[in-house]
Parts: structure tokens; C-alpha cells; sequence
């Protein structure tokens, strides 16, 4: 059985086993830069399905948005978990791959076999407080996120009503990791600590081995705590919904909550604000109505900050654009791409206010990602408190001039250079904002802030590049 591939080849279906095919490198210089090109490329010579070569490991890359589809929504067809994995199996992946170590975690959005469903249920439950609005955890939440915004906002401000700043590292990155350490509970100091560590293993430097190794460690005396002495936060919920987990087990899942929500909201905090800046019509518009939540749909489609998903495994020899994916293959569904595909973005209207759901960002199936009410309501506060404290935003540099990093995984902004002027006095939270707890006791204690190596770093930015 043939077919004809994009640029007019025939693929023998039967035959065309991954690693026989002439693979393209994935992580490249281009990729790097322009990530819809490759994308577009792969989809002309392949079609929605394409053989790519990442860091040395063959794998097929989900480029059509019906296919992406297919597999998201079929997790028996195309389970998750390493052990499905046929080449890593037989030996065939390098024990040295340089993504070997971020698969091998097994968390939530990892983990495949019968340990998934359980676990699933109890990070549902133990999220629930914070996601639904009727609980007055989420109350106090959103309390806490605006207080917090509120801060580095303030603080960005220390260096005058108007200035440059990074609303990257200054606002939209910390953010979310200062909410992430209110949800698992840190005590004192220690969480802010934690943080800039989870920041230095994500910006993966020379310092990510030994910042990582910390991290771990911080995370099973924060795990060891909760077993003892449960509080009203998420490890102790996701423990008295699962009781079996190990120390081991729930420190792994609280890495998990604090590295993926985290990056995943800060980049689209900045990715949002870029779009309103930049002066895009149509989002401009709706953040002005008051729908952010409607911009940051509309900022998704464009430019998700999650580009490829975890890999999937296919469980049997499976049809899949123009071929077959063999038993054991890898396969990695690209959100960004299946966003871009003609068949699907031809059908979204650029110019409504009103944003389509139809897109990945999340996930879509049994297994879309648990946090993504509360990641949701992170970044339409923090990006609502910016526009009402901020009296003028423009960028610093040209948009198509702003510095991108990309990994097999994220796409966001290394840096979001700003000119600001803030308003002449803070506004006061929206009056449809609830709110049941004041600022100052969302706040931790200021000298206990100020002690810490993140607020430490914070204020060491306040007027760079004045």
C-alpha cells in the first residue's frame, strides 16, 4: 500500500518503519528563530505526520489538528508511560539523551499503566478547592494572586513612576511560582528559595544540576511535613485522596505542579501582554471589554506556550496521516502545529472578539491537564492587574526583535523588555473580583520576604536599564 506525501513522493505504508526513514532534524537553528517554518516544512514533505530526529532519538511529530485529535482523545490507542516505549525498551535510546531525565520523572502527566488513573482522580480532588469558584480556597486564591501582583508591580515601580523594566523576570515568571508556593504550602522563606531554583532548573544553565538536586531535596522535607502535620493546601489534599503515595511519589508530583503550572502560566503571561501591546485589533479589543480570559484563548492559538506535548506510544501497528506508526513508536503531538493547520486555523474568524475553545493549550481527552482552571485564573489576574496599574505599556523593542527560547517542549519569551508608566495612584481590584482575605494577610511577613534569595533578586532588578 502506497500514498503521496506532501511533496509527491510514495511512502510504502507497510513498510516505512521510523528508523529506516531519512529523519529531519526537530531542534534546530530554525526552530529555534522560526518554529512555524519548520513546522510548515515538515507539513509540506510529510503531510500531517513526520519522521523527526530529536537530539538523536527518532520520534513522529503530530503537525495535523484532526490527527492531534486522534491521538489525545484514544488513551488506549496511544498510551502514555516509558515502558511503552519499544526502542528505550530494547536499549536504542542513549542513557545520555539530554531529555531523558525530564520523561523519567514519573508524574501525573507522565505516568501510563494502571497507577494513572488513581493518581488522576486524587490530583482532581485535591485541585478542586483551588479551581472551583464556590470553594472559599479559590476565594482566597485569587485574593492572593492580585496581592501578590499587586507586589512585584509595586515593586517594579520603586524605581519610578515611569522606566524600563523586564515584565518577563519581573512580573510574569515570578508570579506564578509565588502562587505555586502558596498551593504546596512552604513555610516561611523556604518556598521563595525553592523557587529560584525551580527558575534556574527551567532556564537549564550550568547551575540547573546542582539547583535542581536542591530543589528535590526542599520538595521531600516540604513532602515528609505534610505526611505529618496535613494543612489546607495541595500535597496535604492530594494525600488524603491518595494515602498510598511514598514520600518518594508525592515529592515527584509537587515537582510537578510547581515546574509545568508555573512555566506554562508565566509564558502565558508574557505572550498575552505581547499581543495587547503590539497593537493586535482584535485582542486589543477584548481585553478593553473586559474579557481577558477571551484574549488569552485568542493568544493560545497564536502561539501556545506548551508546543509539544509529552510522547505518546502507539499500542498497535496504527494508521496515521500518510503512515503507519509501528507498536512502541514515539509519537509527540505539537499543538503549535496542529494550530497552524490549514484545516483547522482556515476555520477560525481573525477578527472576533469572541475566541474559539477548540484549542490544544491544555490538552484535550481523559488526560488534559488538571490545573488548567487554576493556571487559567493565575494568568487573567496577573495580566488584568497589569493593564489596570499600568497606566501606558509599550514594547521596548520591535515584537519581531524580542528574544524566544524554545525546548522540545515550551515556547516563551527570554526576556519582555517594556517602557511603563504607572497609574497616578494603584487601582483598587475590580469590583467583580472576589475577595475574602485583604492583601496584607495574603502577603507573607515583609521581612521574611525580603530575606529571601528571590525577593533578593527581584529588588536587584528594580531600574536596570534606566
Amino acid at each position: 500500500m502506497e500514498s503521496q506525501v506532501g511533496d509527491g513522493r510514495s511512502v510504502d505504508l507497510e513498510g516505512a518503519r521510523l528508523e529506516t526513514l531519512t529523519l529531519e532534524p526537530l531542534l534546530t537553528r530554525d526552530y529555534e528563530t522560526r518554529p512555524a517554518l519548520v513546522y510548515e516544512r515538515l507539513r509540506q514533505r510529510h503531510g500531517p505526520v513526520a519522521p523527526v530526529d530529536l537530539l538523536g532519538v527518532p520520534a513522529w511529530l503530530v503537525l495535523g489538528y484532526r490527527e492531534a485529535l486522534d491521538v489525545l482523545q484514544d488513551d488506549a490507542g496511544w498510551p502514555k508511560g516509558l515502558e511503552n516505549w519499544r526502542a528505550r525498551t530494547d536499549g536504542e535510546v542513549p542513557a545520555d539523551w539530554p531529555l531523558g531525565p525530564s520523561l523519567e520523572v514519573n508524574h501525573v502527566l507522565i505516568q501510563g499503566g494502571p497507577g494513572y488513573r488513581p493518581l488522576r482522580q486524587a490530583w482532581d480532588a485535591a485541585l478542586k478547592p483551588f479551581q472551583d469558584p464556590r470553594h472559599a480556597q479559590a476565594k482566597r486564591l485569587k485574593s492572593a494572586v492580585t496581592a501578590y501582583a499587586d507586589e512585584l508591580i509595586s515593586l517594579v515601580g520603586q524605581a519610578g513612576g515611569t522606566g524600563l523594566a523586564d515584565l518577563s523576570a519581573q512580573f510574569a515568571r515570578p508570579l506564578p511560582l509565588m502562587v505555586a508556593s502558596r498551593l504546596l504550602g512552604f513555610p516561611g522563606s523556604q518556598g521563595d528559595d525553592a523557587l529560584m531554583d525551580m527558575w534556574r532548573v527551567l532556564d537549564a544553565g550550568p547551575d540547573a544540576e546542582p539547583a535542581l538536586e536542591r530543589l528535590l531535596a526542599a520538595l521531600a522535607e516540604l513532602a515528609a511535613v505534610k505526611l505529618k502535620k496535613p494543612g489546607d493546601d495541595f500535597p496535604s489534599y492530594l494525600l488524603a485522596a491518595h494515602p498510598e503515595l511514598t514520600l518518594d511519589e508525592l515529592a515527584r508530583e509537587l515537582f510537578m505542579l510547581l515546574g509545568m503550572t508555573s512555566d506554562h502560566v508565566g509564558i502565558l503571561i508574557s505572550n498575552t501582554v505581547v499581543e495587547v501591546i503590539s497593537g493586535e485589533g482584535g485582542v486589543r479589543a477584548s481585553l478593553s471589554a473586559g474579557m481577558v480570559r477571551e484574549s488569552m484563548n485568542r493568544v493560545v492559538m497564536r502561539k501556545p506556550p506548551l508546543v509539544n506535548f509529552v510522547p505518546r506510544f502507539a499500542a498497535k501497528d496504527t494508521p496515521l496521516g500518510n503512515y503507519t506508526i509501528r507498536a512502541g513508536d514515539p509519537v509527540w503531538v505539537s499543538s503549535a502545529a496542529a494550530h497552524a493547520d490549514p484545516l483547522f486555523a482556515g476555520n477560525v474568524c481573525p477578527s472576533t472578539t469572541v475566541s474559539t475553545r477548540a484549542h490544544l493549550s491544555w490538552g484535550a481527552g481523559l488526560r488534559q491537564c488538571p490545573a488548567r482552571e487554576l493556571a487559567s485564573t493565575v494568568a487573567a489576574v496577573g495580566v488584568g492587574r497589569l493593564f489596570e496599574r499600568f497606566a501606558e505599556l509599550e514594547l521596548a523593542l520591535p515584537a519581531d526583535q524580542l528574544p524566544w527560547r524554545s525546548s522540545p517542549f515550551m515556547r516563551g519569551l527570554r526576556s519582555l523588555p517594556v517602557r511603563y508608566e504607572l497609574a497616578a495612584m494603584p487601582a483598587e481590584p475590580s469590583a467583580h473580583a472576589e475577595t475574602t482575605e485583604s492583601a496584607e494577610t495574603a502577603l507573607p511577613d515583609p521581612a521574611v520576604r525580603q530575606r529571601s534569595s528571590l525577593w533578593r533578586y527581584l529588588t536587584g532588578l528594580i531600574g536596570v536599564g534606566r
